[in-house]
C-alpha cells in the first residue's frame, strides 16, 4: 500500500509520541491545532507533527486516523469524525470497554472502517516499548501494523472483532493500576505502624506477576472463607490510620461469593470463575 497520511486526534503524551513514530512510515502525520492548548502546541512541535487549523481539513487529508483521548471524550470525538464524513480508516485507541468500541463503529461505519486498537505500556520514548493491540478487519489492521512497523510501536492482531483489543487493555489495566492503588494502601498503613520498610523488604523478594499466575486462582477460591474476614480486619486497620477502605471491602465481598469452596481441594479454574458470576 502507499505511505498512508495519518491524523491524530488530541495529541496527548502517549498519543503525540506514538504519531511520531508512525511518521516512520507516513507521508505525513496530522494534528488539528484547533481549540487545543499550549501544552499540546509544544508536545506536537516536539514531535514533528504538522498542524493543521481545523478537524475537517485533518479528516480531508488523512487516510487514517488515530482516537487517543481521555475515555470520556471517546465517543464525542467519534461523532464529530462522522459528522464530518471521514471514509478511512479510524483507529479506537482509546481505554474503552468493548461495548463502547462496538458502538463507535456503529457511529463511524459504514463510511469509515474502524480498527479497534488499546495500547498497554509506556508513550514510546527514552527507550520504551508499548504495543498497540489491534482487532477488526484483517485489511485494516494489517494497514496500521505496516504504519507501525520498525518502529517503537509494536503491534498485535487479536482477532477479527470489534472489541477484543479494548477488552485486553481494561483487563490488564485492571489489574495493573488496581495493584498501584493497593500498593498506596499497603505501604501508607505499614508506615503508620512504623513497618514500611519491611513491607518492601517481604515484597522484593518476589518477583513475579500474580497475574501470571491464573491456576492459582482455584486456591485463592478454596481459601476466600478465611482470605475475606482477614481483608475486613485490615480495612478497619485502614480506617484506623485515616486511609480510605472501600477497596478492600469490596474485594471481602468478592471473596464472599466463593464461600461455599471452601477447602476444596479439586477445585478447577473454570468452576472458581463461575461461582464469581453467582450473587
Amino acid at each position: 500500500m502507499h505511505q498512508p497520511t495519518i491524523g491524530i486526534l488530541h495529541p496527548g503524551s502517549m498519543g503525540a509520541a506514538i504519531a511520531a513514530c508512525a511518521a516512520t512510515n507516513a507521508a505525513a502525520v496530522l494534528w488539528c491545532a484547533e481549540g487545543r492548548s499550549p501544552a499540546s502546541t509544544a508536545r506536537a512541535e516536539q514531535f514533528g507533527l504538522t498542524a493543521v487549523p481545523t478537524l475537517q481539513e485533518l479528516l480531508d487529508r488523512s487516510d487514517m486516523a488515530i482516537s487517543l483521548c481521555p475515555p470520556a471524550a471517546a465517543e464525542d470525538l467519534a461523532r464529530n469524525v462522522a459528522a464530518r464524513r471521514f471514509n478511512g480508516v479510524y483507529v479506537e485507541a482509546n481505554a474503552i470497554n468493548p461495548e463502547r468500541s462496538v458502538r463507535i463503529a456503529g457511529l463511524l461505519g459504514p463510511a469509515a472502517t474502524v480498527v479497534d486498537g488499546g495500547v498497554v505500556g509506556s508513550p514510546p520514548v527514552r527507550g520504551k516499548t508499548p504495543t498497540l493491540y489491534l482487532s477488526g478487519p484483517p485489511a485494516a489492521t494489517a494497514w496500521v501494523e505496516e504504519a507501525f512497523a520498525d518502529t517503537a510501536v509494536r503491534t498485535k492482531v487479536l482477532g477479527t472483532e470489534i472489541g477484543q483489543a479494548s477488552a485486553l487493555k481494561l483487563a490488564y489495566a485492571s489489574f495493573q493500576k488496581t495493584s498501584r492503588v493497593l500498593v498506596a494502601l499497603a505501604i501508607g498503613v505499614a508506615r503508620e505502624h512504623g513497618v514500611d520498610q519491611e513491607l518492601v523488604e517481604v515484597a522484593s523478594r518476589r518477583t513475579d506477576s500474580y497475574l501470571s499466575e491464573p491456576e492459582y486462582i482455584a486456591k485463592a477460591a478454596a481459601r476466600a472463607w478465611r482470605w475475606g474476614p482477614e481483608l475486613e480486619e485490615a480495612a478497619d486497620m485502614l480506617t484506623a490510620a485515616g486511609l480510605p477502605p472501600e477497596m478492600l471491602h469490596a474485594a471481602a465481598s468478592t471473596l464472599a461469593r466463593w464461600d461455599d469452596a471452601k477447602d476444596d481441594g479439586e477445585l478447577t479454574l473454570t468452576d472458581a470463575l463461575e461461582r464469581l458470576t453467582q450473587p
